[in-house]
């Protein structure tokens, strides 16, 4: 019968090199499922692949969709390297789009560009906010912060229906769910004209190289990192449990409510039903792919965006399901764990008693 059996020391080149084999993997088993739905696999996965980097105009799509991932994907990494398990970050996405959406709707004519300033502001502090409820439940009454959050998602969800169905409903939509397009003085600035780009990419990039600078080079990055790996060390350290958990999780939804802001102001420019666009889940494969590691993430989120440009193409071009994308994501994720699970185990067989 076979079983697992712990390596003694993993070897540093596969840990690095999983996220790499689990890639190679799923793009094989990926073009077995495009031959299986009657499609060409060479051309279905250039739609994945390369179509995502043949313009520059296809370089901005990917990178409008990099930033909200890789924003999520810094805080959430704070979070697992802390040892506490936010699922929920889609959650706080959404109530940071919500709060930014907000004071956006304030803005008009007259209002001066430091608005766009308060508009992401309200969005650090709603995902704060609402990452902060996780945070109280499982400190006080010691709920499951991954439960807990992942339920958060479905109430903000209804948050955001509520108001675009109602009070913020713009009056001349023609009867749709979104608020009224927002003032230009809170919007952000496009990189270049022609493209969706705006500032939230470099936003991105430096949250990158300040978590790197905050976890690798401080006490307090230290201190987190020791009391999610070795809670018995950080303890004789004198590192504070629950002040590792607040600090996680206030880290986690400011940068999930941050993208919430960067989307809504940027991109979308309104608040609509299509706000929820899984990219709170979407992170934790991001995260995970690039090894909790800034610069790992930043190359992830831009692979999760590929994946989703080649849903969308796939849509487009091929007829085929934009959820095609999502089954990618799936495959991409269990396959790094298959890969990761063969680092740190060796399969050993042993006869049947």
């Amino acid at each position: 019968m076979p079983y697992f059996e712990p390596r003694a020391a993993p070897s540093r080149v596969w840990i690095w090199a999983s996220p790499l084999l689990a890639l190679a993997v799923t793009v094989l088993i990926g073009a077995a499922l495009l031959a299986a739905l009657g499609q060409d696999p060479v051309r279905g996965l250039s739609l994945f692949f390369w179509q995502p980097l043949g313009s520059a105009h296809a370089l901005g799509e990917l990178s409008v969709k990099a930033a909200p991932l890789l924003l999520i994907a810094l805080g959430l990494a704070v979070c697992f390297r802390a040892n506490v398990w936010n699922i929920g970050a889609e959650g706080q996405f959404i109530i940071g789009a919500v709060c930014a959406g907000g004071v956006a709707l304030l803005a008009d004519q007259d209002t001066g560009r430091w608005i766009a300033l308060a508009v992401l502001a309200a969005g650090v502090l709603g995902g704060m906010a609402w990452a902060g409820i996780v945070a109280l439940l499982r400190q006080r009454c010691h709920a499951s912060e991954i439960l807990v959050s992942l339920m958060l998602v479905y109430v903000a969800a209804q948050v955001l229906n509520l108001l675009i169905h109602g009070p913020w409903k713009d009056p001349a939509g023609y009867n749709q769910p979104h608020t009224r397009i927002f003032a230009a003085a809170a919007r952000l600035p496009l990189l270049w004209e022609g493209s969706r780009l705006t500032v939230g990419l470099a936003v991105a990039l430096a949250a990158s190289g300040l978590l790197w600078l905050w976890l690798f080079r401080t006490r307090a990055g230290l201190a987190l990192q020791v009391t999610g790996q070795a809670p018995v060390a950080a303890r004789y350290a004198g590192f504070s449990a629950p002040g590792a958990l607040w600090t996680a999780l206030l880290a986690s939804g400011g940068a999930a409510g941050l993208a919430g802001a960067l989307e809504v102001a940027g991109p979308l420019g309104q608040l609509t039903p299509g706000v929820p666009a899984g990219y709170g889940f979407a992170a934790i494969i991001v995260a995970f792919v690039g090894r909790l590691h800034p610069l790992g993430m930043v190359c992830s989120a831009l692979l999760l965006s590929m994946l989703y440009i080649g849903g969308e193409l796939a849509q487009s071009r091929l007829g085929l399901p934009r959820t095609l994308a999502g089954v990618f994501q799936g495959l991409l994720l269990l396959t790094l764990l298959a890969c990761d699970t063969l680092v740190n185990y060796r399969i050993r067989f042993c006869k049947a008693v």
